[in-house]
């Protein structure tokens, strides 16, 4: 049981304390309601881009790396489709330096030309090392347009394009800012070897003073129903043919996310699982075959991939995958399969609460998806899913109506 108060101050910033005396250190993880798709459709890879710009000084701060450092402590970030997040620890002893750099780069960043300069430079580096110079890295480019047609989730958090990034000026980076990195559209989880009260007062001095912000509201749109199957083709110098087939699921705060969720495991982790047993030992169609979720807050997707040896064509891949989700379809699963998986989940749910960074971050996913008690259900949740559950959500996902396909296909064997 993770126990944890929940205030929101007069200007709009949620805060969930958590205490743990167990340890010596104090975590901050703000969350920030924005991600890549909270993106203009011709202004995207900004939400990445301000996981950059966010360490590259603030209004009274030239460095930010340097004051938490010399405080003992440690930061990172990620971005999401959903969500940026922006996470550090520190002596609790020190604690307040935590505060004082999240809170004045909250109040304002310096992005100045070369500052934002610089971080473009940075980001399409990345872009090309990850995405376009590495075998099999344009993947998300090519399938989530395939896969989406309206929702924003068709493009990835880097962006759509290297052109978007350079072509970012100064005045919309300064409106993305404003826009999106304000109190009212933040949560704060400040959690570790820290009172609430002394939580409580450091939140009114250093983030109560910094004003709310009219925050644009995102309507997005919503992802049409999947009416017929979608196929593409890529030709590229990698080491062997893949196959990505990618359906449709339901969202994150679903009950059935948690059946598709446990499905992924069952069907693709690891050498006991269904997809390996099948078409890598017993049919030697595959090198290596994997299945997994985006487990995105909205309607995500379930992938199949598979990389094929050098015999198979794609169509004996593609109906052998066919096959093994037929099955699962037709049948009830095998309970034991489905206990594993449920006795994997909460071994890592379990594992993971033990560091006090890992629970504020879920702290602060739980209240963005709407349900902080999210936190101390998640077990249950797993652990109450049943296979015939499993089976009637497959029915639905499985469908060739409901599938993107994309085939990856080496230049040189491009008869298969």
């Amino acid at each position: 049981m993770i126990e944890y108060t929940k205030f929101i101050l007069d200007n709009g910033l949620t805060v969930i304390h958590h205490q743990d005396t167990s340890t010596e250190l104090c975590v901050l993880n703000l969350l920030y309601k924005v991600g890549s798709k909270n993106e203009e459709a011709n202004k995207t890879g900004f939400a990445h881009l301000f996981e950059h710009l966010m360490f590259g000084g603030s209004v009274h701060i030239p460095s930010y790396d340097e004051p938490l450092q010399l405080a003992g402590g440690e930061n990172n970030a990620f971005t999401s489709n959903d969500i940026t997040n922006y996470y550090l620890s520190l002596p609790a002893n020190n604690v307040e330096t935590g505060f004082w750099l999240e809170s004045d780069r909250m109040l304002g960043l310096a992005i100045n030309p070369k500052s934002l300069r610089v971080q473009k430079g940075v980001v399409i580096e990345e872009f090309k090392e990850r995405y376009l110079n590495q075998p099999y890295g344009d993947i998300w480019l090519k399938l989530l347009p395939l896969a989406y047609k309206k929702h924003p989730y068709k493009w990835p958090t880097i962006g759509k394009a290297i052109a978007h990034i350079k072509q970012a000026k100064q005045e919309d980076v300064n409106a993305f800012f404003k826009q999106n990195y304000a109190p009212n559209n933040c949560i704060l989880v400040v959690g570790g070897n820290i009172d609430l009260d002394k939580t409580k007062a450091l939140c009114n001095k250093w983030f109560l003073p910094i004003p709310a912000q009219p925050i644009q509201l995102h309507v997005l749109t919503k992802e049409p129903t999947q009416k017929k199957m979608r196929r593409k083709e890529v030709y590229a110098d990698v080491p062997a043919n893949l196959i990505v087939m990618a359906f449709h699921m339901d969202q994150r705060q679903s009950k059935n996310f948690y059946a598709m969720d446990l499905l992924s495991d069952i069907m693709g982790s690891g050498k006991g699982s269904i997809l390996y047993q099948q078409l890598v030992k017993n049919k030697t169609l595959f090198s290596e075959i994997d299945a997994y979720i985006t487990a995105d807050a909205e309607p995500g997707l379930f992938i199949v991939e598979g990389r094929l040896l050098p015999h198979t064509t794609f169509e004996q891949a593609e109906e052998a995958i066919w096959l093994v989700l037929d099955q699962i379809k037709s049948k009830k699963m095998e309970e034991d399969d489905l206990k594993r998986a449920q006795h994997k989940n909460e071994t890592s749910i379990r594992f993971g609460d033990i560091n006090p960074l890992n629970r504020a971050m879920k702290l602060a996913y739980a209240e963005y998806l709407g349900d902080v008690e999210l936190v101390n259900k998640e077990i249950d949740n797993y652990l109450s899913i049943n296979t015939q559950e499993i089976c009637i959500e497959a029915k639905k996902v499985f469908k060739k109506s409901n599938c993107s396909v994309l085939s990856y296909k080496k230049k040189n064997d491009e008869s298969k």
